[in-house]
């Protein structure tokens, strides 16, 4: 079953005419190739595919400027962090002809970003991709994303036993076959216990002195550990708001996984009884909300913030708009209601509007700026 993206393709087609390359990031298996196909079968000229996984398509390229240079239409190259060395060709590529427009997609993203910001400055535009959404499958089928996550064959699985082995399967491809494909040589059995541990830290402010201890390595090495599962779209970091203030402001990021599905799988939760009766499931719903308002807001990593006051008030997610800064409190209960920490919020980093995510089906005003709101309800607005 093919899940039709027309909202992702419709933003890839304006990309595509601002600049001559674009690149679609995520992890692996949420989509990226299916969708590209998606958008060649809409394209109004020819499509070429290349697929850094495939020993014939690297064949293909052993000149790349010679393979490159005669290709009209939309020449889509997959996996491509996988021969860097494409990166100064398609910039020469780039400025040499208009009969040609690039998309290229990566499973890395802080190497894909720096190897390309260097040869495609000015030409590259970048689309990120997380799995499906609760705007893509429907409001009805919210708790089963939740439960199974974002992953297309995960969320598609035909029972919750199949899904979680595939994400079981997800993990171990990932730890002992992705990671040393982009050289980076880290034991998958010490990677997995760090891992593990983050999910007992999800929804929590990220501690590398606690977490280097318990697994006897160092906070640089915990850091480094926690860069590498952001850098491949396993974990969000979400940096805390500053301003000027004299209070006591925590200035360490907050952890989240971003599939809830995997944060399941490495906490052995096979089943929707197994996450409903788990001490994690408030701090589950709450990363799963947080996604899915992240998603409905088109929001950048660098965009989305935490607010909190040590011992005292905070605020799951601040963002801007057109200059005012705006709040969401996620509350896993049926009648979330203003508390002490919001008011302190508003006042203090006079908020335009907060909203509070909660899993009910009406949403009601708590205060002429406050608003209480299914997620549902929230993913459409923008």
């Amino acid at each position: 079953m093919i899940i039709p993206r027309t909202e992702e393709i419709k933003s890839l087609l304006v990309l595509l005419k601002r600049n001559p390359v674009v690149a679609i990031l995520g992890p692996r298996q949420c989509g990226k190739t299916t969708l590209s196909h998606q958008l060649a079968g809409q394209w109004p000229s020819s499509a070429t595919f290349f697929d850094m996984e495939n020993p014939q398509d690297i064949g293909r390229l052993g000149d790349p400027l010679l393979a490159l240079e005669d290709c009209k239409g939309l020449v889509i190259i997959d996996e491509i962090q996988r021969l860097p060395a494409l990166f100064p060709v398609l910039r020469v590529l780039a400025d040499r002809s208009s009969k040609a427009k690039y998309l290229i997609l990566g499973s890395a993203s802080r190497d894909l970003i720096r190897q390309s910001s260097e040869s495609l400055a000015g030409r590259i535009s970048y689309f990120e991709l997380g799995g499906f959404s609760l705007g893509l499958v429907g409001h009805a089928k919210a708790e089963r994303l939740w439960i199974r996550g974002m992953f297309p064959r995960s969320f598609l699985a035909p029972s919750e036993s199949a899904s979680y082995q595939w994400r079981q399967d997800f993990i171990a491809t990932f730890l002992e076959r992705d990671i040393p494909q982009l050289g980076i040589n880290i034991p998958a059995r010490s990677l997995r216990r760090f891992w593990t541990m983050l999910a007992h830290y999800h929804g929590q402010v990220f501690n590398a002195s606690e977490i280097g201890k318990s697994l006897e390595v160092s906070d640089h090495t915990a850091q480094r550990y926690l860069d590498l599962l952001s850098g491949t779209f396993m974990i969000r970091q979400m940096r805390p708001w500053f301003y000027n203030t004299k209070k006591r402001l925590i200035k360490r990021p907050k952890l989240y996984f971003r599939d809830s599905g995997l944060l399941h799988a490495l906490l052995s939760l096979e089943s929707k009884k197994d996450v409903l009766s788990h001490p994690k499931l408030g701090a589950s719903w709450e990363g799963f909300a947080l996604e899915q308002a992240i998603t409905s807001l088109r929001l950048k990593e660098e965009e989305v913030f935490f607010w909190g006051v040590h011992a005292s008030a905070e605020i799951d997610m601040l963002f801007t708009r057109k200059g005012g800064l705006y709040g969401i409190e996620v509350k896993y209960a049926q009648a979330p209601s203003l508390t002490p920490s919001m008011r302190s919020a508003l006042k203090e980093l006079s908020l335009k509007h907060l909203w509070i995510i909660y899993p009910g089906k009406e949403s009601y005003p708590l205060a002429h700026n406050v608003t209480a709101i299914p997620l549902g309800a929230f993913s459409g607005i923008h």
